[in-house]
C-alpha cells in the first residue's frame, strides 16, 4: 500500500426518528429508546497512512484543541488497543454543523475507527470497533455498525431495523444547545413508558413516538421554537437528538426543495434522503483499497 496516498472515506449523519428518556441511572446516564436512521449527506474524512506514530489532524477545528478533537481520540486508542507502530495523517471536510443532533463527531470517530483499522490492517471485527468506540461516546457503536436500529440502554443496546427512508429537510436555527445542559436540566422528562417493540410496526411506532428534549428546548431557545412552528405548516416536523437540528419528512426531493428555498437565510439547511445502511458501508463494499 503506497503511503503518501490519501483514501476518502464518509462520514455520514444519523438523525433520531424520536428519543424517548425512560429512566436514569445512579451514574447519571439517562437511558433512552431511539431509532437511529442515517442520511446520504455528511462529513468527508480523508487518511494517509504514516510510517511514524505521529497521529495528525491537518484540518484543526477553530476553538477544540486537536487533542480532545474524537477523530485524534479515535485514532490513539486504535492503536493502543493493537500496539501498531504507524501512524496517520488526517483531513476532515466538515459539512455538518456542529453542536446540532445530527452526531457528526461520533460519525467522525466511527469513520476513522473503521478505516485506520483497514489501512493499517490491524482486522478487528465491526463489533470490537464497536466496542472501543462506546468508550468514547454513546453514539459511536451505531456509526461502526452502519445499520439502522432501535437503541436501548445509553445507546449502546442496537436492533436493526427498517424504517421507511423518506427525503428529509434538516434546518439548523441559529444557535447551538449543549446536549450536558439539556440531560441536566432539571425539568427534563425522565419517566416516558419504554416501549413494546414490534419490529414489524417500526413505522407505526415511530408514528406515534416523540423527542422527550424538545419541549425543553423549545422553551429556553426561541431560534428552535420559531422554526418548528414554521416548519410543522408544510411537514411532520421534530428535532433530532438534544438539538439544534430539525427534520422534516416529505415524499419527493422536488417538495422538500420547494421548502427548502422559503427559508429565511439565517437557517442553514440540507436536504438528504434517509437510509438504512450507511453510506460508509455501502462505500466499502464497493471499493478495494489498494
Amino acid at each position: 500500500m503506497a503511503h503518501s496516498k490519501f483514501h476518502h472515506f464518509p462520514s455520514p449523519a444519523k438523525l433520531n426518528l424520536f428519543l424517548h428518556i425512560v429512566g436514569r441511572r445512579a451514574n447519571g446516564y439517562h437511558e433512552l429508546e431511539t431509532v437511529f436512521q442515517f442520511l446520504d449527506y455528511g462529513d468527508d474524512i480523508a487518511i494517509c497512512v504514516t510510517e511514524d506514530s505521529e497521529i495528525t489532524l491537518l484540518t484543526p477545528i477553530a476553538g477544540v484543541n486537536n487533542d480532545d478533537n474524537l477523530i485524534v481520540k479515535a485514532a490513539k486508542l486504535l492503536q493502543k488497543e493493537t500496539q501498531i507502530p504507524l501512524g496517520a495523517e488526517i483531513k476532515l471536510n466538515k459539512k455538518l454543523p456542529m453542536g446540532g443532533g445530527l452526531g457528526g463527531g461520533s460519525s467522525n470517530a466511527a469513520t476513522v475507527l473503521i478505516a485506520l483499522n483497514l489501512l493499517w490492517q490491524t482486522k478487528l471485527t465491526y463489533q470490537q470497533l464497536a466496542e472501543l468506540g462506546l468508550t468514547l461516546g454513546a453514539d459511536v457503536p451505531i456509526f461502526i455498525l452502519g445499520s439502522a436500529a432501535f437503541a436501548q440502554g445509553i445507546g449502546e443496546q442496537l436492533t436493526p431495523v427498517t424504517p421507511k427512508e423518506y427525503i428529509y429537510l434538516v434546518t439548523k436555527p441559529d444557535c447551538s444547545i449543549s446536549t450536558q445542559a439539556v440531560f441536566t436540566a432539571k425539568e427534563l422528562t425522565r419517566d416516558t413508558a419504554k416501549l413494546n417493540l414490534n419490529i414489524s410496526s417500526i413505522d407505526q411506532l415511530i408514528e406515534q413516538s416523540h423527542n422527550d428534549c424538545q419541549p425543553l428546548v423549545i422553551k429556553h431557545y426561541p431560534e428552535v421554537a420559531n422554526l418548528l412552528a414554521w416548519l410543522v405548516e408544510y411537514a411532520p416536523s421534530q428535532m433530532t437528538g438534544t438539538g439544534a437540528c430539525i427534520f422534516s419528512r416529505f415524499e419527493s426531493e422536488q417538495e422538500a426543495r420547494r421548502v427548502a428555498d422559503l427559508l429565511p437565510q439565517s437557517v442553514q439547511s440540507f436536504v438528504a434522503k434517509g437510509v438504512n445502511q450507511s453510506s460508509l458501508h455501502r462505500y466499502l463494499a464497493s471499493v478495494e483499497l489498494n
